[in-house]
């Protein structure tokens, strides 16, 4: 299939919100710009809004002067619409360590030109004489600070309130901060909840841990019942050169192999974080669906877990939305404990082979090759305890 036959599959679907986890290199951008043509009006206007890796450009560091600057667009007519506060507001949950101002361009019609981020610093002999120090925030900071940027824009009835057929979100934070992921997929899922009814979404992510979680609290959460039949859930893959948009049913094994790929890469290099626990539950979930069961419980019996019920009531715990609001994304030893004695047993049990990525650089986490026959067996390999490779 191309970019523009798959925009097309996704502008023809008949659910509201279709989440795609991408493996790298299959062009989630192109996908974008595919999608944003196929859903042109005759006159050539746009449809829906976009937030892509195009948008993420226009934000760039002028070193010398200290300043993020905002190239000119189309989006600078709407940036008198909102205000600090309405970026501070989608910031909030990420608990920002600094302070920022927009700097405006001469003639305000032309919109934000720079953002200034700043430490507050009182004078050493005036407390009450407070300046500003310029900083410069991190890669991860920066990611964040404009995807809350977008968010206080989606807001703004002149571009979004018009171009409101649909939004279109390709992966807004990077796995170089992965311990905001849990954060970020809760400003997807009050997004979504807010508009679904009347907006279509595509969301497309190389991030397993986003993925998953957004998929578990739109298929199985709390509220999932609001979103029953109006979810899908894809992997964008290439296989033999051809690019291929598949529901997650049909390549379960690979997605099921991914999972475990990254964990056990979190695990031997020790950078466990809380979402890890999300996608542990995704592992458990899959084994047991594998072997004919309901609850993951049974599987945890299986590898020789004791007290099967409370560990599989603090996987539960530890996956939830709510704990992440405010807490670090460190586990406690506690937490670190049970997480190692769950996965190693799960390895040991079922003897996966991994073949896992050691460089942390994200472009080379893709998971290795796998081709269709290998995954197709691999289903009889759980439920008899064979070796499973990848």
């Amino acid at each position: 299939m191309t970019h523009d036959e798959i925009a097309k599959e996704l502008r023809d679907a008949k659910e509201r919100i279709v989440l795609i986890y991408a493996f790298n290199a299959t062009g989630k951008t192109r996908l974008s710009i595919a999608y944003k043509n196929a859903t042109k009006a005759k006159d050539g206007t746009h449809a829906g809004v976009y937030y892509n890796a195009l948008g993420e450009d226009l934000f760039t560091w002028d070193n010398d002067e200290t300043l993020l600057e905002i190239e000119e667009s189309s989006l600078n007519q709407f940036h008198s619409e909102f205000n600090e506060d309405a970026v501070r507001k989608k910031l909030f949950r990420y608990r920002p360590t600094y302070r920022f101002r927009f700097i405006p361009h001469a003639n305000p019609e032309q919109g934000i030109k720079a953002i200034l981020f700043f430490h507050e610093v009182a004078a050493a002999d005036d407390p009450n004489n407070i300046k500003e120090v310029p900083l410069k925030i991190s890669r991860g900071e920066e990611r964040v600070f404009v995807w809350c940027f977008f968010l206080a824009l989606f807001e703004v009835d002149g571009w979004a309130g018009k171009q409101s057929s649909h939004f279109f979100i390709d992966d807004p934070v990077s796995s170089l901060d992965d311990h905001n992921i849990f954060i970020t997929a809760s400003t997807f899922f009050d997004l979504i909840e807010e508009h679904y009814e009347k907006r279509k979404f595509i969301i497309t992510t190389h991030h397993l841990g986003l993925f998953s979680i957004l998929a578990d609290w739109l298929k199985k959460g709390e509220k999932a019942k609001k979103f029953e039949d109006q979810v899908r859930l894809c992997i964008l893959s290439t296989k033999s050169g051809d690019l291929k948009l598949e529901s997650c049913r049909n390549d379960v094994f690979l997605y099921h192999l991914r999972l475990l790929q990254v964990l056990d890469q979190a695990h031997t290099s020790n950078e466990v974080k809380s979402f890890h626990f999300a996608l542990l539950r995704q592992v458990l979930e899959n084994v047991a669906s594998f072997l004919g069961v309901g609850q993951f419980g049974y599987v945890l019996e299986q590898i020789g877990i004791t007290d099967a019920d409370e560990v599989a009531n603090i996987i539960n715990t530890l996956s939830h939305k709510k704990v992440y609001y405010f807490e670090s994304d460190e586990l406690t030893s506690d937490s670190r404990t049970l997480f190692d004695s769950v996965f190693t047993k799960i390895k040991a049990k079922y003897n996966f082979v991994l073949h896992t990525p050691k460089a942390k650089d994200p472009a080379k986490t893709t998971a290795t090759a796998v081709v269709a026959e290998p995954i197709a067996a691999s289903v009889t390999a759980v439920a008899t305890g064979a070796k499973i490779e990848s």
